[in-house]
């Protein structure tokens, strides 16, 4: 890991810690480990974060269509209708003591992504990265919309304040998908097989961990600079 992802002396005399946190827009645990981050981030003082994602894709083989969600996790997993609907009410409950409505319904489908990281890429290159992350967060398990949809995603772009026509034109002519699939290939080899996945300093956190063990890392990291 590069020195300047451990942690750094601002000129506010704040310690700044990077955390990089490996995601997928269609992840519930990742949504849910980045609304933890953030509770965390209340209990630090003196430690600056600066919240960097990265791209992961569960399903890169998702056909455009989609799945039925509860038939996805299901197969995918080898677990029982009754295993889909008790994980979905634990994710419905971490949901809400963080602030964060999942919505699921017997129609709900898993999603291809690919499109949605690009567009993140693209958001990330106007300073929006991480308000088009939460965008895509609420639009699939809140809104239940389709993110694999190209009039769905040029609208989202253009709700925190994107260029809707530019937006299109990227999508389209899938400007960043070379630099989407290159990325995700950097972190499958630096070991990352499951989201998500806080790299904190010369640490890999898996998981959607607690609070309290995400703010435990971050000053470790700072204590290290």
């Amino acid at each position: 890991m590069a020195a300047n992802e451990q942690g750094v002396q601002s000129a506010s005399g704040m310690q700044s810690v990077t955390v990089n946190m490996v995601s997928d827009v269609v992840c519930p645990w990742c949504i849910v480990g980045y609304q933890r981050l953030q509770e965390a981030i209340k209990t630090l003082d003196n430690i600056e974060v600066d919240i960097k994602f990265h791209p992961f894709e569960l399903n890169p083989n998702m056909p455009e269509e989609g799945q039925n969600l509860r038939e996805h996790i299901m197969e995918k997993y080898g677990i029982s209708e009754q295993q889909s609907a008790q994980n979905r009410a634990r994710l419905v409950e971490a949901g809400e003591q963080l602030g964060f409505s999942f919505n699921f319904t017997d129609d709900s489908r898993m999603q291809n992504t690919f499109k949605a990281h690009q567009l993140i890429h693209f958001a990330a290159e106007n300073g929006l990265e991480e308000e088009m992350k939460l965008a895509l967060f609420k639009a699939y398990f809140t809104d239940g919309k389709n993110i694999n949809d190209l009039g769905v995603l040029v609208t989202l772009a253009q709700t925190i304040g994107l260029n809707k026509s530019e937006a299109e034109q990227a999508l389209k002519s899938e400007k960043y998908a070379q630099a989407v699939r290159e990325e995700e290939t950097i972190w499958m080899q630096r070991g990352i097989q499951s989201v998500p996945t806080f790299v904190i300093g010369n640490q890999g956190v898996a998981g959607a961990q607690e609070p309290a063990t995400l703010a435990a890392f971050i000053s470790q990291a700072a204590s290290q600079q």
